[in-house]
């Protein structure tokens, strides 16, 4: 493990990232750039390489950040994953985006509420506690929903981080038991924390062939129809 190389890429919301861990050593690149995330990735993962001193051929494994999230952004990362993966005969590890969300907060204490303004007035919601080694553990399955219609788990606690607090910060302050112990609604998902989720999973050989490391949508349609939108 301590000779691991690990690419790993995000590219399910504004933010376009990806990062390299080399044993104990972290490079990054991260930039919110909507729309730009085909245009800067490769980019990243070279320049990564190249202040590494890495060739391709030298990574053991791709983590990639496989959604919930924009549905484009989430198709490119897992795209590029299977391409590079592919053509290096190496594994794949998807990480939920919502985990590598809540791996970020800095708070150890109580449970860790993420959330992704998924538009059309719903949350991407995924909630997690913090586990062995500092590494978030999933408390239950993700969910996309009405912010309004979020249930959550008991607990005194809760820390939440994301564009849904930003997009919903008075509905969701509803559904705690009284306000949050810390919150940051400008916070998107990194591929530093995709890479830290990821590692033991690799080590432990729990990645899969390119084929198998699929996108998680949560949902099926990117608009609304009139009459759904009048029935809300």
């Amino acid at each position: 493990m301590a000779s691991m190389n690990l690419l790993a890429l995000d590219t399910s919301t504004e933010s376009c990232s990806a990062a390299l861990l080399c044993g104990d050593d972290l490079l990054e690149r991260s930039e919110l750039a909507p729309r730009r995330h085909a245009e800067l990735i490769l980019p990243m993962i070279d320049s990564l390489l190249a202040e590494a001193g890495l060739s391709r051929r030298r990574l053991d494994g791709i983590a990639v950040g496989r959604g919930p999230g924009a549905f484009t952004g989430v198709r490119l990362a897992i795209s590029v994953a299977q391409g590079l993966a592919l053509g290096l005969d190496i594994p794949v590890v998807p990480v939920s985006s919502l985990a590598a969300l809540a791996q970020d907060v800095p708070v150890s204490e109580g449970n860790i509420l993420a959330v992704i303004d998924a538009r059309m007035g719903e949350v991407y919601a995924g909630t997690f506690r913090r586990g062995a080694h500092g590494l978030v553990e999933a408390l239950y399955e993700e969910t996309v929903g009405r912010a309004e219609k979020l249930i959550l788990p008991q607990s005194k606690q809760w820390s939440i981080i994301g564009s849904g607090w930003d997009a919903y910060r008075d509905t969701l302050a509803a559904r705690l038991p009284g306000p949050p112990r810390w919150a940051d609604g400008s916070r998107f998902p990194q591929a530093h924390a995709i890479a830290r989720l990821a590692q033991p999973q690799l080590a432990a050989g729990r990645g899969v062939s390119p084929e198998y490391a699929l996108p998680v949508y949560l949902r099926d349609k990117v608009a609304l129809t009139l009459e759904e939108q009048r029935a809300r």
